[in-house]
């Protein structure tokens, strides 16, 4: 097999139909329902109108990707440690696609799999909504890698002609913008579902940008990883859109709906994560947070950002 996606979620599926679609031999993990999306050939919970490509098929055995020349690791940021600890994988390189911080540890997904794999690590990341990788729309992705001549192997196996995968050389840049960017579209979600418009939602996507910028210097992020894909082209996409599941939840909050804690979002984890662990200046994701956990209302936390002291941009 070339590629082993693990993780039949709505992402980890788009990207095994769209690299099956290609040409490649695609071997997609599922804890749960392997045989039965075997027998369908598709996934009808998370993409009901696509049929999987004949060299696209469905284990829930990990021993069966041990060839696979390159493994994508597509499972909630929050599990991802777990995960590796309880499984052992092949040394093939393993490609993390989850957009989080670790809300016990504060490690991003990188420092955790080093923890548990030796194998060359790379990030997967941009902006991308996962019906759109299995319909086939174009989409660009950022492929980040410590290891050169690794990542322009990986860069050239991933990359379809309707996926096109630019590779960077800042796994911490790119991990850092894929996790904030939830946290920034949660806020733009409470900010429309509030009702306070347009110009407000600009405002709080444009502020929270300045805000990832000064949380990925801090941590050692290369601005113009953030100023790429996987920071601002992200941000744009996640902020303006319902079919953002972290715009959606917020969305909701604004409108006065509690959280639905069966819902993977992972910007709720994220926004906590930073807002405890990060020495920076970070209004917004620590007002998402404590909105979140209901210590604060979403009026008095506008309210909070607006009375700030006045600076320069």
């Amino acid at each position: 097999m070339s590629i082993g996606v693990i993780g039949a979620g709505a992402f980890g599926s788009s990207l095994a139909v769209a690299f099956a679609r290609a040409g490649r031999d695609v071997l997609l993990w599922s804890r749960r329902d392997a045989a039965k999306m075997q027998a369908a050939r598709g996934n009808v919970e998370y993409l009901p109108e696509i049929t999987f490509p004949e060299s696209l098929l469905v284990t829930d055995n990990l021993a069966d990707l041990q060839k696979c020349k390159a493994n994508l690791l597509v499972i909630p940021a929050q599990q991802t440690e777990r995960f590796l600890k309880e499984n052992r994988l092949s040394n093939a390189p393993l490609i993390l696609c989850a957009k989080g911080i670790d809300l016990q540890s504060g490690a991003l997904q990188t420092r955790i799999a080093a923890q548990y794999s030796s194998a060359t690590l790379a990030v997967l990341t941009g902006p991308s909504f996962a019906n759109d990788i299995a319909r086939g729309l174009p989409t660009a992705l950022t492929l980040a890698c410590g290891d050169g001549e690794k990542g322009l192997f990986l860069q050239q196996l991933l990359s379809t002609p309707r996926l096109r995968i630019y590779l960077s050389d800042d796994p911490l840049g790119a991990q850092i913008g894929g996790a904030l960017k939830n946290v920034i579209a949660l806020a733009c979600g409470m900010t429309i579902g509030a009702g306070l418009g347009e110009s407000a939602r600009a405002a709080v996507l444009t502020r929270g940008f300045a805000e990832m910028q000064r949380v990925g210097v801090a941590m050692g992020a290369k601005p113009e990883t953030l100023q790429g894909l996987s920071g601002l082209g992200d941000l744009t996409l996640t902020c303006g859109s319902a079919k953002s599941r972290n715009f959606a939840m917020g969305l909701a909050i604004g409108q006065g709906d509690l959280p639905d804690a069966n819902i993977t979002v992972e910007g709720v984890a994220t926004a906590k994560a930073v807002a405890k662990s990060v020495d920076v200046d970070t209004p917004i994701a620590d007002a998402v947070s404590a909105i979140i956990d209901q210590k604060i209302s979403l009026s008095d936390a506008m309210e909070a950002l607006l009375s700030r002291p006045l600076k320069q941009e």
